[in-house]
């Protein structure tokens, strides 16, 4: 992109994200009445910002969507704008330097003081950018990776890790960032974050269809809650 508001605002040059042990994950929240956004420093990046750099709107996140990504991401926020839902979804962005970057956004209900109105949105953003193109087998040694670690699995972080990587479609290292990054934003020490999403997910029902990925994003995103003091 070369539009004029992002002279000067862009980020240095970065190293490769995914398959680099260097993944980021960062926070936003979408406030419905004033259309009014939040990213942290991380989701700038992810962008090509620099932190403080610009004010997210509606507008420049949706200017960052890949072309071929637009339609279904304007179409979900239309829908969690009606319903007030929570959601989950893959797709890719441009950034300020024109680079195709793949994204995993992740995001619950935003209640207001008291608890009882929906009033937006927030969740996390994943940088899954591969450094290749992921083929088919790829893909499949992805998964057998993942089934790999949960066999092997020797504590409670290790099996969230694998169950991350099944549900999301992600790698080792970056499961690996996005429950480290859950557990400081939460405050929760990263071993009871771990059991807590461990048995979440666990006592699902599977004995027929896999739960919807919304019930993964709800759980993983509330497992906080849920860790006795």
């Amino acid at each position: 992109m070369t539009d004029g508001q992002y002279v000067g605002n862009h980020a240095p040059d970065e190293p490769p994200l995914a398959g680099s042990g260097h993944h980021h994950v960062g926070w936003f929240r979408f406030y419905f009445a004033d259309e009014r956004w939040e990213w942290s420093d991380e989701v700038a990046r992810i962008h090509g910002y620099r932190p403080g750099a610009v004010e997210p709107t509606t507008e420049l996140v949706l200017s960052h969507k890949h072309p071929d990504d637009y339609g279904q991401v304007a179409a979900t926020l239309e829908e969690i704008r009606r319903t007030g839902s929570a959601f989950s979804t893959r797709h890719r962005i441009v950034d300020t330097r024109g680079r195709t970057r793949h994204v995993l956004v992740v995001a619950d209900r935003l209640f207001d003081d008291a608890g009882s109105a929906v009033i937006g949105t927030h969740g996390f953003y994943i940088d899954t950018t591969p450094t290749t193109h992921t083929g088919a087998r790829e893909q499949q040694d992805r998964v057998s990776e993942a089934v790999a670690e949960i066999a092997a699995a020797r504590s409670a972080i290790e099996q969230v890790k694998g169950m991350l990587m099944l549900v999301y479609r992600i790698t080792s290292d970056a499961a690996f960032e996005l429950l480290k990054w859950r557990s400081q934003e939460t405050n929760t020490k990263l071993k009871a974050l771990s059991e807590q999403i461990r048995q979440d997910f666990l006592e699902l029902d599977y004995q027929e269809l896999l739960p919807h990925r919304s019930v993964y994003d709800r759980l993983l995103l509330t497992a906080h809650l849920r860790v006795e003091p």
